[in-house]
């Protein structure tokens, strides 16, 4: 680690703590020269989750724009930002269990229509009407018939 004031190689850790969410370790460090203190953070490097588009495109897994999509879903519904929040945990925490690094839009989309099913019917189908790009009245017809056919069973 080069001192950020003076440039010597050598330090020594006074002092080392861990985040709150156990992912990042704060180390406060003394270069061994000029005897100035600094701070260093390190973090694990993740090789990111990719998300194979159905056009065969790859992106990076986007929590945000997965977020972003659940809300326009949710809007003018009762389901709190948080239960949103836990819905794309959830999500992520099942593509961290997984040893692929890829994963398809379909696989994540399923993952997050069947937690949507259960928070909220109407944000499910608003969700499922995007993500499943219906073209016709009788394809929106068929998922409320196979909703209702759900619930009752």
């Amino acid at each position: 680690m080069n001192c950020p004031f003076c440039g010597f190689r050598e330090d020594r850790v006074i002092d080392s703590r861990e985040s709150k969410e156990g992912d990042t370790i704060r180390r406060r460090r003394e270069c061994l020269q000029c005897l100035r203190r600094f701070t260093t953070y390190e973090k694990i490097d993740e090789v990111p989750y990719m998300v194979v588009k159905k056009d065969g495109r790859r992106e990076k897994f986007d929590r945000q724009k997965v977020l972003s999509g659940l809300l326009k879903a949710c809007e003018k519904r009762p389901v709190s930002m948080t239960k949103l929040a836990e819905l794309v945990d959830e999500v992520e925490a099942l593509l961290s269990e997984k040893a692929e690094r890829e994963i398809t839009t379909t696989e994540v989309g399923e993952m997050l229509m069947r937690r949507l099913m259960a928070l909220d019917k109407i944000a499910y189908v608003r969700f499922a009407s995007v993500y499943r790009d219906f073209q016709d009245v009788e394809a929106f017809l068929s998922e409320l018939k196979d909703l209702m056919l759900f619930k009752r069973g």
